[in-house]
């Protein structure tokens, strides 16, 4: 399976961060994650580089519970899409069936289950890989981001019958109390929520069916889209990497944790070359910077990762059939002087 996580993951992590007393940036840096990915929510970043960060943030904070409390922070605000999935439902059966059904759309590293037992339900979150440095911190950082979501569904009030948890206790019992008002069952089978059945009848006010019916439909297309999901990580990589030089396969595969031969065998299995995509993200980012910025010719080279401004013309002109300097004056003509500055983003 993927190690993608959508970057919504990590929703409003600056500002929890900064009270934690943290240096956001800092922290993103560390990790290897791009500085502006909450700008854009729903671009895929690793999730074990998402785990890292996790691990980073208790340790400069001397916070144990930094990631449970990260979850109560975010709540429902990672789930993008499908908030409004779960918003839109009958029920809460339907709202939490829903989030199993679709849930692949937001993270490829986990799963979450609804088993109901008799009088008992148990929503639980599973990581695919348990060896993962960082599994502790992310398990718990969805049990908080769990708990939330059942008491946006439920009211603000609401309290699982038991919290539960793999692992052992990283905190007093006191410390869970105060954040979250009760003590969770510990080294237990499952990480999630405990609750009585019954709940899952509650009616929602918001339901709205017709609505419901075109975000399933909407969500249907992405599925339908996710036989693609490593290239687009692939090309968001790319396009992340490339102002600081690390665009290249070796790099890639070293921070999705796997060999480089491994990233070419899975690229080459969905048809696929780690060049075809290089060239790909090149070819739309020269374009861009040419219509939409002065940057000078040889500065784009550099930029993309051209050995110099000749093999960048040569590759523009396979691409486009004319140099650079033409194309972007028949695109003056048509749209007239670009106006912006040579923006350079961080990864």
């Amino acid at each position: 399976m993927i190690d993608f996580v959508r970057a919504a993951g990590l929703a409003n992590f600056a500002e929890f961060a900064s009270k934690q007393g943290l240096n956001p940036e800092k922290m993103l840096k560390r990790a290897g994650l791009p500085l502006d990915l909450e700008q854009f929510p729903d671009s895929l970043i690793a999730y074990s580089k998402m785990l890292d960060l996790l691990v980073l943030c208790e340790m400069e904070s001397g916070n144990r519970l930094f990631a449970l409390q990260y979850g109560l922070a975010q709540g429902v605000n990672v789930f993008g899409p499908l908030l409004y999935l779960f918003r839109n439902a009958r029920d809460v059966r339907e709202a939490l069936t829903g989030l199993t059904a679709y849930y692949h759309i937001h993270s490829g590293a986990a799963k979450i289950v609804l088993d109901e037992s008799g009088k008992h339900a148990i929503l639980s979150y599973s990581i695919s890989d348990t060896t993962l440095p960082g599994y502790r911190q992310g398990s718990e950082l969805a049990l908080g981001v769990g708990l939330q979501l059942m008491r946006t569904l439920l009211g603000k009030r609401w309290q699982p019958q038991a919290l539960l948890i793999r692992h052992t206790p990283v905190a007093e019992p006191a410390q869970f109390r105060r954040l979250i008002g009760m003590t969770p069952s510990f080294n237990t089978t499952y990480n999630g929520l405990m609750f009585d059945a019954s709940a899952l009848d509650t009616p929602l006010e918001s339901a709205d069916p017709a609505l419901h019916r075109l975000i399933r439909q909407h969500l249907d297309h992405l599925a339908q889209m996710s036989d693609e999901e490593l290239p687009t990580l692939i090309r968001q990589l790319i396009r992340n990497f490339m102002p600081e030089g690390r665009a290249n396969i070796e790099y890639l595969a070293t921070f999705m944790r796997m060999s480089t031969r491994t990233l070419q065998r899975q690229l080459e299995l969905e048809g696929f070359t780690f060049q075809d995509l290089l060239s790909e993200v090149r070819r739309d980012m020269a374009c861009h910077y040419l219509q939409d910025s002065t940057i000078r010719i040889s500065q784009l080279a550099d930029l993309l990762g051209y050995s110099d401004q000749s093999a960048f013309t040569r590759a523009f002109q396979r691409w486009h059939g004319m140099s650079p300097r033409e194309w972007r004056k028949q695109q003056v003509g048509k749209t007239g002087h670009a106006q912006r500055r040579y923006p350079i983003s961080s990864a």
